[in-house]
């Protein structure tokens, strides 16, 4: 179903529930797997995925038609994702290394993320970025997202989103070469 016709039953306070349920169904799989990229952990994964629904339904009324409704619902994902791992540093104080490290230890025991050999280099590389080069190259390289697209959901520049992925690359590239090297 297109989202103008979800919108528009939205609109309808009797088609309202029906409407939602629909756009649940249509993007829930998407926001799941981006949010589970950056949180790695299932549970946590789960529960800022009904966040972010919570918080659509909340504002859907709102939503302005000048953004696509997935660029939107991705945006509001993406904030949830950057305000959980920055309070569980906060609550833990941790430094940024060792939630990276605490989340690759994750990786590692999950069987259902962890995919091959080479997969879980590159996974554990990924986890050593700060959360925004993280975010940037799980779009970039996971969900093929546009840099226009990008810049539209963290109000960053279509410019630093490219450094931010030229940099993100680079030390991924440094890490998995280095971690081949040490077998």
């Amino acid at each position: 179903m297109e989202d103008q016709e979800i919108l528009a039953k939205f609109a309808d306070p009797a088609a309202r529930n029906v409407a939602f349920n629909q756009l649940v169904r249509k993007y829930q799989q998407k926001i799941y797997w981006h949010v589970r990229k950056m949180v790695i952990d299932h549970d946590d994964a789960d529960d800022l995925t009904q966040d972010v629904f919570v918080k659509v339904w909340n504002h859907l009324d709102n939503f302005r038609k000048d953004a696509s409704l997935y660029t939107w619902i991705y945006r509001i994902a993406t904030n949830e994702c950057l305000n959980f791992l920055s309070s569980k540093r906060r609550k833990f104080f941790l430094p940024l290394n060792d939630v990276g490290a605490e989340l690759a230890q994750k990786v590692e025991a999950d069987p259902g993320l962890a995919g091959d050999e080479i997969e879980l280099r590159l996974q554990k590389a990924i986890l050593r970025l700060p959360d925004k080069q993280r975010l940037v190259f799980n779009m970039k390289y996971y969900d093929e997202i546009t840099y226009e697209q990008m810049s539209e959901i963290t109000g960053t520049s279509v410019g630093a989103l490219k450094a931010s992925y030229h940099h993100a690359v680079k030390k991924v590239e440094q890490y998995v070469s280095q971690e081949t090297h040490h077998d």
